[in-house]
C-alpha cells in the first residue's frame, strides 16, 4: 500500500471511544499523515457524534432502513465520501453491515476492529458483551483485539494486527471487556500510522507490514 495521507470516514454506532483515540493520536502527532474527515453513525444519539461535533469533523445519521434501497444509501454515503474527499474507511464499533458496493469500492482500504483474536468469537451477532460472555463461557486463557480489513462477510477480512489480552479466573464481563478496550485504543492508531506510513501490503488473504530502516541504516546502503 503506497504512502499517501488518509482522509477518513469513520463509522460508529456507539460512544466513539475508538474514535477519540484516533483523534488524540493525531492531536498528539503520534500519527501523522491522517485526518478524519467524517463521521457516520447509524443512531443519532451515539456519542461518536458529539466528539466529532466538538472538534468540528463533519458528522451525519444514516439509518440503512431509512434508505428506499441500498443503492440510495450508498449513493448518499457516497456524496458524503465526496464532499469530505474520503479516501479511507474504519469501522470503530459499528453494528451495522456495510453495503456490498462500498466493501469492493474500498477494497484494502476499510478497516475494522474486534474485540477478540479472531477467527475465535467473530461472525454476525457477536458484538460487545456477547463476544466477551462467550470467552468466558468457553474457558479461554487469553482473548484479544484484532485488525483486519474488510471483505464481503462478518470478521472474515485479512488480519493486519492482532494483540493478546489474559483473562483471570475471576473475571466478569465488565473488567474483560475493559482490559480489552484499553488494547484496542492501543492498537486502532497504530495500524493507521502503518498504513499511513505506506508500510502494508495486502495480497490474498495475507498482510505484511514492512520493517521500519532506520535512517542511519539507510543511508549506509
Amino acid at each position: 500500500m503506497s504512502k499517501s495521507p488518509l482522509r477518513i470516514a469513520v463509522f460508529a454506532s456507539g460512544s466513539g471511544t475508538n474514535l477519540e483515540a484516533i483523534l488524540q493520536a493525531i492531536e498528539e502527532r503520534t500519527l501523522r499523515d491522517v485526518a478524519v474527515t467524517a463521521v457516520v453513525s447509524n443512531r443519532s444519539n451515539a456519542g461518536a457524534l458529539e466528539r466529532a461535533n466538538q472538534r468540528g469533523i463533519a458528522t451525519a445519521v444514516m439509518k440503512p432502513a431509512s434508505f428506499d434501497s441500498e443503492a440510495a444509501y450508498v449513493e448518499a454515503l457516497n456524496a458524503l465520501f465526496s464532499k469530505n474527499n474520503v479516501n479511507f474507511v474504519v469501522l470503530a464499533g459499528y453494528l451495522k453491515k456495510i453495503p456490498l458496493q462500498l466493501v469492493r469500492q474500498f477494497q484494502g482500504r476499510m478497516l475494522n476492529i474486534h474485540p477478540s483474536l479472531l477467527p475465535a468469537f467473530g461472525g454476525p451477532g457477536m458484538y460487545g458483551a456477547k463476544i466477551h460472555q462467550a470467552a468466558l463461557d468457553r474457558g479461554v486463557r487469553w482473548t484479544g483485539v484484532t485488525v483486519h480489513f474488510v471483505d464481503e462477510d462478518y470478521d472474515t477480512g485479512p488480519i493486519m494486527l492482532q494483540r493478546t489480552v489474559p483473562v483471570y479466573q475471576n473475571d466478569a464481563v465488565e473488567t474483560l471487556a475493559s482490559r480489552v478496550l484499553a488494547v484496542e485504543h492501543q492498537i486502532f492508531p497504530e495500524a493507521l500510522r502503518l498504513i499511513a506510513e505506506g508500510r502494508v501490503t495486502v495480497t490474498g488473504r495475507q498482510v505484511s507490514i514492512d520493517p521500519l530502516i532506520p535512517k542511519d541504516t539507510a543511508s549506509n546502503q
